[in-house]
């Protein structure tokens, strides 16, 4: 049995439905009032499994990882608010998941993280993020860290899709210039299902970026390629809000945007992909499915 914590995020909704589509047995964590996780189940109502539970809710989780042989966690405090916040998601919540797992004999716990943590980085949530693959390598389960860049199908429609939405010029924060390998959301969620059950996978961390690194200015060049016509772009200060994007998210997305532009993430993914069966995806796909 595969428990998908995080189901009802689009990631999380990704790995359950590929996960249905090889047949195998899942269970999701729903929490209290949340909505199931109807994107894995449009394919197969009732397929998986729906199990009410909580990342602060330590019994629920026990209850959960009973009969499961493989965890895999896509669930964070990002988009939600009130008492679910990165101390109580993030660390005690993922914490008290591991212990569950470990205490209900889980044979592999897939986590899902970031490229870029560290317990000392001054966001929050990337050191939250790096305390709890601590925790997990410590536990002594089998363990894999799925940690993927920036996602295309997150960013794209942010800084591109909402400037083409409102009709104005895409926003680049100084210029655009550095280069990142932008990944697809579905080859992370290919990634964290080919690595339940892979020997090739176990205790490693598999930091994962798109086929290609690509600058801002690269990326519009590719859209206006797409779209028969020259894109206008306006080149905004680092820390600026994107204005093209509604408060608060304008400045939060700004400052991540200027965060980028601080240096080059090139990551080479060829070997990873080739030797967990995983096909990278373009960007000019994602952008492509945009329109």
């Amino acid at each position: 049995m595969n428990l998908v914590v995080g189901s009802t995020g689009l990631l999380g909704g990704l790995i359950t439905r590929m996960l249905l589509d090889k047949n195998a047995p899942v269970r999701v964590l729903v929490r209290s009032g949340a909505a199931a996780a109807q994107p894995a189940l449009s394919k197969a109502e009732g397929a998986a499994e729906a199990f009410h539970g909580d990342l602060k809710d330590r019994a629920s989780l026990d209850a959960a990882c009973a009969g499961v042989t493989t965890v895999i966690t896509t669930a964070n405090s990002a988009q939600r608010g009130g008492d679910d916040n990165v101390a109580s998601v993030d660390l005690e919540g993922n914490a008290s998941l591991i212990a569950a797992a470990k205490n209900a004999g889980v044979k592999q716990f897939i986590f899902v993280s970031a490229a870029a943590v560290d317990e000392s980085s001054p966001v929050p949530l990337f050191a939250a993020k790096a305390r709890a693959e601590k925790v997990l390598r410590e536990s002594g389960m089998n363990w894999t860290v799925v940690a993927p860049h920036a996602f295309m199908d997150i960013w794209f429609p942010m800084i591109i899709g909402s400037a083409l939405g409102a009709g104005k010029p895409v926003p680049l924060v100084g210029g655009g210039k550095r280069r990142h390998s932008f990944i697809a959301v579905q080859d992370v969620a290919a990634f964290a299902v080919a690595a339940a059950g892979n020997p090739a996978a176990m205790n490693r961390r598999l930091v994962l970026g798109g086929p290609e690194a690509l600058s801002w200015t690269e990326i519009v060049e590719k859209m206006s390629q797409i779209l028969g016509r020259q894109l206008e772009v306006q080149n905004i200060a680092p820390g600026s809000p994107i204005p093209t994007l509604p408060p608060p998210i304008d400045q939060v997305i700004g400052n991540l945007a200027a965060s980028l532009e601080q240096q080059d993430v090139v990551l080479d993914t060829t070997q990873i992909a080739r030797e967990l069966g995983v096909t990278l995806t373009p960007a000019e796909t994602v952008l492509r499915q945009m329109i």
